[in-house]
């Protein structure tokens, strides 16, 4: 038995799969609520910053808000999520999700909505890790575990194209509060449903100290590196507040690095990375959201900029690559259970390749949306197997006790890489549209964004030479072992 499966010794009875079958699909909505609201707002920033007196460059700060905060407490959730309680830290992270929704609903000037989302922000960095942790704990290494993760990655899927659907829907019909109204019941729903669903965290036997030296560093230098590279493209990458951001970040984490090699109980238990699955995961979560992860961002501004679509047809139009994902997350499952992850991460990124430079072609001012199926299509089917394969890769070989901080560091990759790809390749898309306006404009902007989706498809056969590292399926069973005899007896 593997470190993280003795939860599931009575899976073969009926009534305990039906009783994970209800875990599971708790998370999965939890998962759909979090990716709900990555969307939902997009659609609504005209409207808030109508209504609130947002001038436009400064309405992206209710989204930044959340991205950065988000990003920058990942770590911190991941960890408070193995030393708390894993189901503590999941209904408080859904409880502050509910708060944060009705402040931000109820705000009635611009400062009361971005103090919302920065709440709503650290809320999501509790929620994403503890949900995992909790799959990861919960369900038996191997196929059971790889089915949840596919679940749970449909369910993501599915939370991005409702976001913008639903966001279009509520905000023209009762306005720009509905969109943050409609996180209250489903966020408070699905904590109260946990406390009847989801077994109670077990007692502690042994007595573990909270790095909060760590703890301070790593969250104030990864919320001030978030910062810099969201706020990079608005205020300038020689604005002093990017530069200061930079310089304040870089001194953080490294004094964090120097805490951790010191601490007897340290936040980020660097040996971890020693685990070549995790290694290799973390970094593959990096390349997935700087390639795959800026799509929908580029796609968003052709449907909207270059080709004038109204916010409900842009979510209509992401219906498509929405399903190719979701299709994707179940096919890399199977793919895993049956090849082995190597094999299915490598293909994810081939067929991901291919698609995404066919997609590239479709980025044409003069081109509709036809132009563009194919491409979503293939290029979406690549996206949700690796999505589900990496999630399994961080998962395999860590012991149950360090699945948190585990998913917290891949979590953080994942963020990180999503801020640097979208900074690198906004800028290399605005190149060629300086001083330009009207049709000119136009095609300019459709002609940057080709360039950009070719050079995604380039990224991501760098994801495959890194998937090449993982070890192979008889490595892998080794480090499993290892993770068992490593994890306390309390634990297990």
């Amino acid at each position: 038995m593997s470190a993280s499966s003795a939860p599931v010794s009575h899976a073969q009875s009926p009534g305990r799969s039906r009783h994970l079958g209800w875990i599971l699909a708790l998370l999965a909505l939890a998962q759909l609520i979090y990716a709900l609201d990555l969307n939902i707002v997009f659609v609504a920033l005209p409207e808030i910053g109508s209504d609130l007196g947002f001038p436009g460059q400064t309405q992206q700060l209710v989204v930044s808000a959340y991205v950065v905060f988000a990003g920058g407490f990942l770590l911190f959730g991941g960890r408070a999520a193995d030393l708390l309680g894993r189901r503590r830290i999941f209904v408080l992270a859904l409880a502050v999700y509910a708060v944060s929704s009705l402040a931000g609903g109820l705000a009635g000037d611009p400062g009361v909505i971005i103090a919302a989302r920065v709440v709503q922000g650290i809320g999501g960095a509790l929620l994403l890790p503890s949900t995992l942790s909790l799959i990861n704990t919960l369900f038996e290494e191997g196929p059971g575990r790889n089915r949840a993760l596919a679940v749970w990655g449909g369910a993501g899927a599915s939370g991005l194209t409702v976001g913008a659907l639903l966001g279009g829907v509520l905000t023209e019909n009762f306005g720009w509060p509905a969109v943050f109204f409609v996180n209250v019941p489903l966020a408070g729903l699905v904590a109260l449903a946990a406390l009847f669903v989801i077994p109670r965290d077990a007692a502690r036997t042994e007595r573990r100290r909270f790095d909060l030296p760590g703890a301070l560093s790593v969250t104030a230098g990864a919320t001030l590196l978030v910062f810099a590279l969201v706020q990079g493209p608005e205020l300038g990458w020689l604005s002093g507040w990017v530069i200061g951001a930079f310089v304040a970040a870089a001194v953080l984490l490294t004094a964090f690095a120097l805490i951790e090699t010191r601490s007897s109980d340290p936040l980020m238990p660097f040996r971890l990375f020693r685990n070549p699955s995790l290694a290799a995961s973390t970094a593959v979560t990096f390349i997935y959201m700087a390639t795959f992860g800026v799509l929908p961002y580029f796609l968003t501004v052709l449907l909207q900029t270059v080709h004038g679509y109204s916010a409900l047809q842009t979510g209509l139009a992401f219906l498509v690559p929405s399903l190719a994902i979701a299709l994707g997350t179940q096919l890399g499952e199977r793919l895993t259970t049956r090849t082995g992850l190597r094999p299915t991460l490598i293909g994810g990124f081939l067929v991901g390749v291919v698609g995404t430079a066919v997609l590239a072609f479709g980025f044409d001012a003069d081109a509709g949306y036809l132009a563009l199926l194919p491409g979503l299509i293939v290029s979406g089917v690549g996206q949700g197997v690796v999505w589900t394969a990496m999630w399994i890769a961080a998962a395999t070989g860590t012991s149950a006790h360090e699945q948190g901080v585990a998913n917290g560091a891949a979590s953080t990759s994942l963020n990180i890489g999503n801020a640097i790809g979208l900074a690198v390749f906004t800028a290399i898309a605005d190149i060629g549209t300086g001083g330009k306006t009207g049709d000119v404009l136009l095609k300019a902007t459709a002609e940057g964004e080709f360039l950009v989706v070719l050079l995604t498809a380039a990224g991501m056969l760098l994801g495959l030479l890194i998937t090449l590292t993982l070890p192979k399926p008889s490595t892998m069973a080794g480090a499993q072992s290892t993770a068992k005899s490593e994890e306390p007896l309390a634990a297990r």
